[in-house]
């Protein structure tokens, strides 16, 4: 796509995230009657997750009907186009569902593997984090940059549990044992999309996780490219949809990252 294109696309899906982020905001203090469903044993979606993707898909397709859609909750929309979007509408349910303020929209335009551009909408602190490709990444429409940290011992970096039926498990508890000692501290949120943001805005030095899906990592991955960072695949394959298992974070700590976790 032109350059132009995408920026309007970045606008349109930014739009889309904010009608997104409201239907979250409002029924955050509401959850008595937010209605839940189990996907799986550990998975579990609301009414507002499919009422958000529904305010999302609506604003997308009226600007771009021709699109693919893939999203976590309505599965693949598959229009035979070079160009799809791939949409989380409220990733960190579970802490959704219990109150806890960690829970965000993304949404990323992707043409072939390549991600054109990202938005990741926190609604409940009003942050929003966009990115184009070759244009930069930006918190709130400021430029936002990777830390400068050097040193693991010195880094904050944060994971996040794959799903424990998943074959992943073992992988991350093994690398959870290798990197507990080195690092300055690890933190878990819950949510991935945010854990991706957070490492672009240099909130966290680096991050790995096991067992992600697209609409998990495409708008994050992006935003880490576009702000100075580097994203792989654990195996050190860049096309971060490989396996879903990944590391992310600035130059320096990803490099350490990834020597550890393969070792691991």
């Amino acid at each position: 796509m032109e350059p132009n294109l995408i920026a309007g696309a970045l606008n349109v899906a930014t739009n889309a995230a904010l009608e997104a982020g409201r239907t979250i905001s409002q029924n955050i203090t509401q959850l008595d009657r937010v209605k839940v469903n189990k996907k799986s044993t550990h998975e579990m979606v609301s009414e507002v997750d499919i009422r958000a993707e529904a305010d999302i898909i609506e604003i997308l397709d009226a600007a771009y009907p021709k699109f693919n859609i893939l999203s976590e909750e309505s599965g693949k929309t598959d229009r035979q186009s070079d160009v799809s979007w791939i949409i989380d509408p409220m990733d960190g349910t579970h802490n959704f569902l219990h109150g806890h303020p960690q829970c965000a929209v993304s949404i990323a335009l992707v043409e072939g593997s390549t991600v054109l551009l990202a938005v990741v909408y926190d609604p409940l602190r009003n942050e929003l984090f966009t990115a184009r490709k070759g244009g930069g990444a930006k918190l709130d429409g400021r430029r936002m940059r990777v830390s400068e940290v050097t040193r693991l011992s010195d880094s904050l970096v944060c994971t996040g549990f794959p799903h424990r039926e998943g074959k992943e498990t073992k992988q991350w508890l093994r690398s959870f044992a290798t990197m507990l000692p080195r690092a300055q501290s690890i933190h878990r949120t819950g949510s991935s999309v945010l854990d991706l943001a957070y490492t672009a805005a240099g909130r966290y030095d680096g991050l790995w996780q096991y067992g992600l899906k697209p609409w998990d990592t495409a708008a994050g991955s992006l935003l880490i490219q576009e702000a100075g960072g580097l994203i792989a695949d654990i195996s050190g394959d860049t096309d971060v949809f490989k396996s879903g298992n990944l590391v992310a974070g600035n130059p320096k700590v990803f490099e350490k990252m990834m020597h550890i976790l393969k070792s691991a």
